[in-house]
């Protein structure tokens, strides 16, 4: 069914009208009627109760091959996002993967970014700040699931994955880094399943093998999928408010040292056929067309539900291993069909 709610983690300052602001502040959670279009405190739900709902919406009938029972993807916008946008994307990304036949559940990790790009460096120093609060209020609440300290309670069964747009890769790549050095959270074996990167504004290089920054997300982690727009002209290094910094993941796609559960996706043939008169989206088009997108969504469902090889997802064509985003596809037409178990006939 539809999701009648969004839910959000939301770690912005509060005012007296209880409007949330662009400066970092306390966690609250929040459950938001899908009729509305924005949020404030009003829609905030204490933490327990948040967590039991999240759950209840992402599980589903167990996978006999997998064991899961749903999954949780946790969204992380960028910089210059303020509360409509935040929402928008979150609810539009449920909607859309729902469309695509994926049965989980979007949350999103709001942190504080103004709206205005001047405020880019700020932005990104709040970023920073801000990535314990994924490890603490999103991260934390996995764990807590894999592993419950009441003996009374089973162990949950839920996939987690994380999705980062721009400058939200950089806070996912800092929460790791953070809880790597969380002395319980790190000697307690949870995994996240998959990580994807849209319009991903870290430096190529960071993502390599050797980088100390990226060892402990790839530890933690299945699959990262970075998909990639050599259009994206936000991510350009002449572009004056990024000061001129390293090639970016987003723009230019991973380098070749990357571990073998790395993977990029280059969107570059595919996004130059698309009409931005013509689609759904908010924001800087080459920068974040991709929410709103079915033809990415469709390969974003079948990336989270894993049970196709990356080298064999319909919506990609591979040349030597290097994976293109091409239009037109659908899901294989027997797929519902593929578990199917019979016994031997008499």
């Amino acid at each position: 069914m539809p999701a009648k709610n969004t839910f959000l983690i939301c770690t912005r300052d509060i005012n007296k009208n209880g409007e949330f602001l662009a400066e970092p502040g306390n966690t609250t959670f929040l459950k938001v009627p899908i009729s509305k279009t924005v949020y404030n405190s009003s829609d905030a739900i204490p933490k327990e109760r948040w967590s039991k709902n999240v759950i209840a919406a992402a599980d589903g009938e167990e996978d006999e091959i997998t064991g899961s029972t749903g999954d949780i993807l946790f969204f992380v916008h960028g910089y210059n996002n303020d509360i409509k946008t935040v929402l928008w994307r979150t609810s539009t990304l449920q909607e859309s993967l729902f469309a695509q036949g994926w049965k989980g559940l979007v949350v999103g990790f709001d942190w504080p970014s103004n709206n205005s790009t001047l405020n880019y460096l700020e932005d990104r120093y709040d970023a920073s700040q801000v990535a314990q609060r994924l490890v603490e209020d999103a991260l934390q609440i996995v764990v807590d699931a894999q592993f419950p300290t009441d003996p009374k309670l089973n162990p949950c069964t839920i996939n987690v994955h994380l999705l980062g747009h721009s400058t939200g890769a950089y806070v996912i790549m800092e929460a790791f880094a953070n809880a790597s050095k969380k002395g319980e959270l790190f000697k307690k074996p949870w995994r996240i399943g998959q990580v994807a990167f849209i319009g991903g504004d870290v430096s190529r290089a960071s993502l390599s093998s050797s980088s100390d920054w990226a060892t402990p997300m790839y530890e933690r982690i299945f699959r990262l999928t970075n998909y990639s727009n050599k259009f994206d002209k936000v991510l350009g290094v002449s572009n004056m408010k990024r000061l001129g910094t390293a090639p970016r993941a987003g723009r230019v796609g991973l380098p070749a040292d990357i571990p073998s559960k790395a993977v990029n996706v280059d969107c570059s043939e595919y996004f130059c056929t698309k009409n931005p008169k013509q689609s759904t989206f908010t924001g800087t088009f080459n920068h974040s067309w991709h929410i709103g997108d079915s033809e990415f969504a469709l390969d974003l469902a079948l990336t989270l539900e894993g049970e196709i090889d990356r080298q064999a997802i319909p919506t990609r064509r591979s040349d030597q291993g290097q994976l293109t985003l091409i239009a037109g596809q659908s899901r294989p037409k027997y797929q519902e069909d593929w578990d199917e178990d019979r016994p031997v006939p008499n």
